[in-house]
């Protein structure tokens, strides 16, 4: 399924290098690209519905440096949702204060009745668009231009979501806020992170024959300029494909 890639630092730290890698599996992930480079609440996206390899654009891009605080890539294997701009990752909304929130996803939600009620407001037709919708509206519903939330009480809103929609379902995702990187999975060993030069680097697998490790599983991570600033509670909900769960992939992914 998708692939996806992350940094943070104090510093912007040329990435080119790590992303052409990166893009370089999309082979495997033929259903559209996305680069999201991100400093505070703003966040250039730059995304097409093909192969990024088949990519003029991308390919033109990635000869001029790509520096930011944080970045996003996204290579996409779509198991819900056709193959077309709305549906490709990095995905990108504001609360009710203005804040961005930007999000990548690889893995599927198969079960949670909370999102339903976002399929008649989406722009695509994605279960990530509809995670992203979800999570803006708790921050809505909490907070207010009076009472604006600390970075740790959003992190324990999204820490509580993302526990309750883990079981059962695939969820390996970043989201930024403007201010911390979120990065949480529940599938073993798909998601890796690389510290180096006051940076972290993460990605579905190792890019390079640096020291990359395992991110921590089955908790909620948030990182802010490089730095881990908040670990969650494991909340055990591990995900294991089933045959059940690679039916329905395969048959969403035939009728695209």
């Amino acid at each position: 399924m998708c692939e996806l890639f992350g940094y943070s630092a104090e510093t912007k730290y040329e990435v080119n290098e790590y992303l052409k890698t990166f893009f370089k599996h999309s082979p495997k992930n033929p259903n559209g690209w996305g680069l999201a480079c991100m400093d505070g609440n703003e966040a250039m996206i730059e995304k097409e519905p093909i192969q990024a390899t088949k990519s003029n654009y991308l390919k033109e891009r990635l000869k001029q440096p790509v520096l930011s605080h944080n970045v996003f890539g996204h290579i996409r294997f779509a198991t819900i949702g056709n193959e077309e701009y709305s549906n490709c990752h990095p995905l990108s909304g504001k609360d009710a204060t203005g804040r961005r929130w930007t999000v990548i996803h690889n893995g599927t939600i198969f079960d949670f009745e909370p999102l339903s009620k976002y399929i008649k407001v989406q722009e695509g037709t994605t279960d990530s668009e509809r995670v992203l919708l979800y999570i803006i509206d708790k921050i809505n519903r909490t907070e207010t231009e009076d009472k604006r939330l600390s970075g740790r009480e959003r992190f324990e809103i999204i820490d509580c979501l993302i526990g309750n929609m883990a079981k059962g379902n695939k969820l390996n995702f970043m989201i930024y806020d403007g201010e911390y990187m979120y990065v949480h999975t529940n599938y073993k060993d798909s998601l890796y992170y690389l510290e180096k030069e006051g940076a972290v680097f993460f990605s579905t697998g190792p890019l390079t024959g640096e020291c990359w490790k395992n991110v921590p599983f089955t908790r909620l991570l948030a990182y802010k300029n490089g730095k881990l600033i908040f670990t969650g509670k494991s909340h055990g909900h591990e995900y294991i494909d089933s045959e059940e769960n690679m039916r329905f992939i395969f048959q969403n992914y035939s009728q695209l």
